[in-house]
């Protein structure tokens, strides 16, 4: 592993610019005794060195703060960690300060700023990371866990998921051993690693079983609602349309339950539904939702228990944490109908 790049200080900074460090002291504090010409100076060597000011003194362990940062806007999914990392936080007097961000905003500026504002570490959920943002937090001195992260940087970064292979494996045995064989997968961002293991779980069960993966069964979308209200249509609009659907997502499993009404189909008598997570509304839907539970609250426990430990110095035992799925059999699965065989 690459060593940390050493952090630029105020004498770098003032020997590159020239200028005193008493002088780039009032130019990061917004003095107005400094003329025009040696601030943008200043300010500019600033941005070269990548210059991170130290975090603020913390007066008590209390006022420690974690930034939770997804890259798209909450839902049943997001919650769910929330609530397990706001509790882990409570056992360790750190405070949760969620936010949205896309990764595109995510520069050395966006640093700069969780360091300024205090935090002591940083746990992005499901989002995709270029090599260049692990960077700009290793040199601010920020650690980083991700939550299934949708790609691992080629730099070693620390992250938390669950056995995504496992559960796809397990959701399509399960709809292999009602009877069914024309089973599709519609799946979230197709590069994204969590929905890849899942894909191989599926693929997987169905070569196990002899079952053929029929042109047209495999689709990739998001993780929401909409990806799977179109990805249901296409499948079931199909010639030889899919008797059962392995959904990414809970929220994807309800897009596809409401394709499947909009065709007149019953579910489970016609079409039998496996969603992905176990959130909240995987319980509240009708018929409820047949799925695998995926531990979230476990996961942002335990993602929040590990920023706190890099933060403190500490190695971990491992730089990639799985924790189990299990399926979770309730009523939108059953029996393949003898008519749809």
């Amino acid at each position: 592993m690459p060593a940390t790049p050493r952090r630029a200080t105020l004498a770098t900074v003032a020997a590159s610019a020239g200028v005193s460090v008493a002088t780039v002291s009032k130019v990061l504090n917004g003095r107005s005794d400094v003329s025009p010409a040696t601030r943008s100076l200043v300010q500019a060597v600033l941005r070269q060195h990548d210059y991170v000011a130290p975090a603020p003194r913390r007066e008590s362990p209390g006022a420690a703060t974690v930034e939770l940062q997804f890259d798209a806007d909450l839902n049943a999914y997001s919650m769910e960690i929330v609530q397990g990392a706001v509790a882990a936080g409570a056992e360790s007097g750190v405070g949760i300060v969620v936010s949205v961000r896309g990764g595109a905003e995510r520069t050395t500026a966006w640093a700069r700023a969780l360091v300024a504002a205090g935090r002591r570490a940083l746990i992005a959920v499901t989002s995709e990371m270029t090599a260049r943002q692990p960077a700009a937090l290793a040199r601010a001195r920020l650690p980083l866990v991700l939550i299934d992260p949708l790609n691992l940087p080629r730099t070693r970064v620390t992250s938390v998921g669950s056995t995504n292979f496992a559960g796809g494996l397990a959701a399509t045995h399960h709809l292999l051993s009602l009877g069914h064989r024309r089973v599709a997968y519609v799946g979230g961002p197709a590069t994204a690693g969590c929905n890849q293991a899942r894909l191989h779980g599926y693929r997987a069960a169905m070569e196990a079983e002899g079952a053929l993966v029929l042109p047209g069964y495999v689709r990739s979308g998001h993780f929401r609602y909409r990806s799977g209200l179109a990805g249901g249509a296409a499948v079931l609009d199909l010639p030889r349309p899919p008797t059962a659907i392995f959904a990414g997502s809970d929220e994807m499993a309800i897009g596809i339950m409401e394709a499947a009404r909009a065709r007149g189909l019953r579910i489970p008598e016609d079409l039998s539904i496996v969603g992905f997570d176990d959130t909240q509304i995987a319980r509240l839907t009708s018929p409820p939702l047949t799925t695998v539970r995926q531990p979230l609250r476990e996961m942002g426990g335990v993602a929040l228990r590990t920023a706190l430990r890099l933060a403190a110095g500490e190695r971990v035992d491992s730089h990639h944490v799985e924790l189990a799925t299990e399926l979770v059999v309730r009523g939108s699965t059953a029996l393949v109908p003898e008519s749809r065989a």
